[in-house]
């Protein structure tokens, strides 16, 4: 597969649910999903690979080059935030199919025969815009999150993954693949790789995260006729919790840690009646697990403070805590080997989002790999990443890929390390 074979698949799939300022509008479930979906089972039968899809709609593209043997997952996922980039996922599976390609052909023309089999991976609703958990397609293949549980999410408009997955035809039922190693390639989503001119981002831990699902219950009233004294106003109260959420990173040393409030609806919405009920979901992400607790033990507090002041109920609920991951060095190394033997800039990188590959990462040794974001942007529709380095990152996972069908990683099975305290979810916090 040569490199203009690769751009042109990339910005092709770009268009589906291309959104007027470049970005694209493809969250997990929709007909938008589906269509990239059925690219990539098309871009699949094209090669004569088999495809599976499993119970919480995962697709998997087999190269079986060993009947019987495990497989080297690698790719990430299709779906997109609201008006979200084109690369960030995307690029993950676009790369995985391709250096799948390149390797399968190596092979054919007579290349050694690997001992293990390889398979590309896209994961269903890595986002989690639409339905919350996100990371959760990965999650249930690697038995953090309960598959049935997860099928009962329901987004803002009730309807559940089940019927969404139904409704697209990707309910699958098929056998997934058992998996001996793990490789994705991303968008690094920040600016170090720019700010350093490096290509490629060896990443060695994931940040401690964990989200706080709050609910503000007040008193539907009239704006105009209710008088001031008399309201109980979930909107108002639910908007000093926003900036408290904000506030709280100025506890600790800059950047220590970060925080928002992404995602917020109130009812009933209506321009002349005072919100009896807000749900907010708050974030809360630092390299230190110490952080993160005094952040929200702070925040509970100023929480409860709040409630007895508006003479209103506010409940609060943990849900979605994934613990630093670690992982393995050896595929930390091979990053960099493969890097410097291509003659690319590499350098060891945290990442603070969470991806695929932090899920997969408790059940088989994984690596993964960043390129560089022009200005540090993404989940919005400046997200960009050059041409360029995209080619870069495909030639850096073709290597990666190509040791670990060869056995690469194999001294790490079963050794996959954890910080203390697994994470732990609240299926189904979506309200």
């Amino acid at each position: 597969m040569t490199a203009e074979a690769f751009l042109q698949d990339f910005h092709h799939v770009a268009t589906i649910g291309a959104t007027p300022n470049n970005g694209v509008h493809r969250q997990a479930g929709t007909d938008e999903d589906r269509q990239t979906r059925d690219w990539f089972a098309g871009f699949a039968a094209e090669h004569g690979w088999e495809v599976r899809v499993d119970g919480i709609g995962n697709m998997f593209a087999l190269l079986e080059f060993r009947p019987g043997a495990k497989f080297v997952l690698i790719g990430s996922h299709l779906d997109s935030q609201p008006l979200g980039g084109r690369f960030d996922g995307a690029y993950g599976v676009l790369a995985g199919l391709h250096a799948a390609a390149r390797i399968e052909a190596k092979v054919r023309a007579g290349g050694e025969l690997p001992p293990f089999n390889l398979a590309v991976v896209n994961w269903f609703n890595e986002e989690g815009a639409r339905f919350a958990p996100s990371i959760m397609g990965s999650s249930v293949y690697a038995g953090i999150m309960d598959r049935e549980q997860m099928l009962e999410v329901r987004d803002l408009q009730g309807v559940s993954v089940r019927e969404a997955l139904a409704g697209i035809g990707y309910l699958g039922t098929d056998e997934a693949p058992e998996p001996v190693s793990y490789a994705e390639i991303h968008i690094e989503q920040g600016r170090i790789l720019e700010r350093e001119g490096l290509t490629i981002g060896a990443v060695d831990s994931s940040w401690y995260t964990q989200k706080l699902d709050i609910e503000v219950l007040g008193e539907q009233s009239h704006t105009g006729a209710t008088a001031m004294a008399d309201r109980h106003d979930a909107l108002v109260a639910a908007s000093k919790i926003v900036l408290m959420v904000h506030d709280v990173t100025g506890n600790f040393e800059e950047e220590a840690l970060v925080s928002s409030v992404g995602q917020l609806t109130l009812e009933p919405n209506s321009p002349i009646v005072v919100a009896r009920r807000v749900h907010l979901v708050a974030d809360l992400r630092s390299n230190s697990p110490e952080i993160v607790k005094s952040a929200r033990d702070s925040l509970l507090a100023d929480i409860a403070a709040l409630a007895e002041e508006h003479d209103i109920k506010i409940n609060v609920k943990d849900f979605d805590i994934r613990a630093n991951q670690y992982y393995p060095e050896s595929g930390v190394e091979l990053t960099e080997k493969m890097a410097a033997n291509l003659g690319l800039g590499v350098r060891r990188i945290q990442t603070m989002a969470g991806h695929d590959s932090v899920a997969m990462n408790r059940i088989v040794p994984s690596v993964m790999m960043f390129i560089p974001s022009v200005d540090g942007v993404s989940h919005c529709e400046r997200e960009f990443t050059t041409d360029a380095d995209m080619l870069a990152g495909l030639d850096a996972l073709t290597a990666v890929a190509a040791e670990l069908v060869n056995g690469a990683l194999l001294e790490d099975e079963g050794s996959v390390r954890a910080a203390e305290g697994d994470a732990t979810s609240a299926a189904g916090a979506n309200s």
